[in-house]
């Protein structure tokens, strides 16, 4: 079908590359897809690591997999996570993956790690899939990619990082707790980004007690308007023994703080791990002997993504959400907006295709 005006998409080279902009007159709606006009996307952690040249991606690329759109045109069949139809209006988020569904994979409930995945701001462009990462002014949504509908009242800086930060969170929330009645556990979370504030904030609001440590002052008082009932100073303090951990910074010294602090029977979700690192010390004996559960998060499920877009739906307003995206940029200064993400100022920044 003909897109009218022309899209732009926003192509990424390489490190040494200011991203430049590709129309895009045309998209292939295939049965089950769906072609939607973004309305925001956020910078996230990856994207900086990719431009600063410390994450390798297929070149070129369209980079961005944080943000809200609305749907405006479909091809036959297209479907909602829940199975509902999707419809032309909807206000959408979706994942940073596409899976097959019928892999062994799939079958099994790993979808995020599909034997055929692609991801959503992490393929190279191509003639069949072009409009392939958030910075742009339109995102194609190939079949097997679960689409969320999401209020129209909630502001786009909130639902944006849905797509990765808070449904991520969400998903190591569900790891630590394993089954348990939340109410009264106590957890501690390690780093005070998007999905530590997201995981205490999601934490609290089931009742359980967090603890979360972070070196940054600004980010500690964060903390606690996210829920947080203690906040530490990881370089001076350690975490009294808890129920579950939520390792969300990367740190090789917050991962071993992070197994450290469970007491017996205690679970802890490594979520902050996802580039090359020194390796943690493992002490098996301490691991057996407190009955210890030690589990890696990377993305998450459908499912996880639309309970967390329904968590927000009902608890967007108790926690500052809103106030982590610092500034916002036209589309055409991403590389304005990349550079003051990787300052680390702002938990966030925003990227406006409008």
């Amino acid at each position: 079908m003909r897109i009218s005006p022309p899209a732009t998409a926003m192509i990424y080279s390489g490190p040494a590359d200011p991203h430049r902009p590709l129309a895009v007159d045309s998209v292939d709606l295939r049965p089950g897809d769906a072609l939607v006009e973004i309305e925001l996307a956020t910078v996230c952690g990856s994207d900086v690591h990719t431009v600063g040249g410390h994450r390798s991606t297929p070149t070129p690329t369209v980079l961005g997999h944080e943000q809200v759109g609305r749907v405006v045109a479909l091809g036959d069949g297209a479907v909602r996570a829940d199975g509902t139809a999707l419809a032309i209006g909807d206000r959408v988020v979706w994942s940073a993956t596409v899976s097959c569904g019928d892999c062994d994979r799939c079958t099994a409930g790993l979808t995020q790690k599909c034997r055929a995945l692609r991801k959503f701001g992490h393929e190279r462009v191509d003639d069949a899939w072009t409009l392939n990462g958030g910075f742009a002014t339109h995102a194609h949504l190939p079949r097997g990619m679960a689409v969320v509908a999401v209020p129209d009242h909630i502001p786009a800086d909130v639902l944006a990082p849905l797509a990765c930060g808070t449904a991520t969170a969400w998903a190591a929330v569900a790891a630590a707790l394993d089954g348990r009645e939340p109410r009264g556990l106590s957890l501690v979370v390690t780093g005070g980004g998007l999905i530590g504030l997201s995981a205490a904030a999601i934490a609290s609001s089931l009742g359980a007690r967090v603890t979360l440590a972070d070196p940054d002052p600004a980010r500690r008082d964060l903390a606690t308007r996210f829920g947080a009932s203690v906040v530490l100073d990881p370089t001076s303090q350690t975490a009294e023994p808890c129920d579950a951990a939520i390792e969300a910074s990367g740190s090789r010294h917050a991962v071993a703080a992070a197994i450290d602090a469970l007491d017996v029977g205690g679970v802890a979700a490594l979520v902050g791990s996802v580039f090359p690192g020194d390796a943690v010390p493992l002490d098996p004996e301490s691991i057996v002997r407190r009955l210890a559960t030690v589990r890696g998060v990377h993305n998450y499920t459908p499912r996880h993504l639309v309970d967390a877009a329904d968590w927000v739906a009902q608890h967007h307003d108790a926690f500052p959400f809103a106030e982590l995206v610092g500034e916002r940029f036209a589309l055409a200064e991403l590389d304005s907006a990349i550079a003051l993400a990787a300052a680390g100022t702002h938990v966030r920044v925003a990227v406006s295709a409008g």
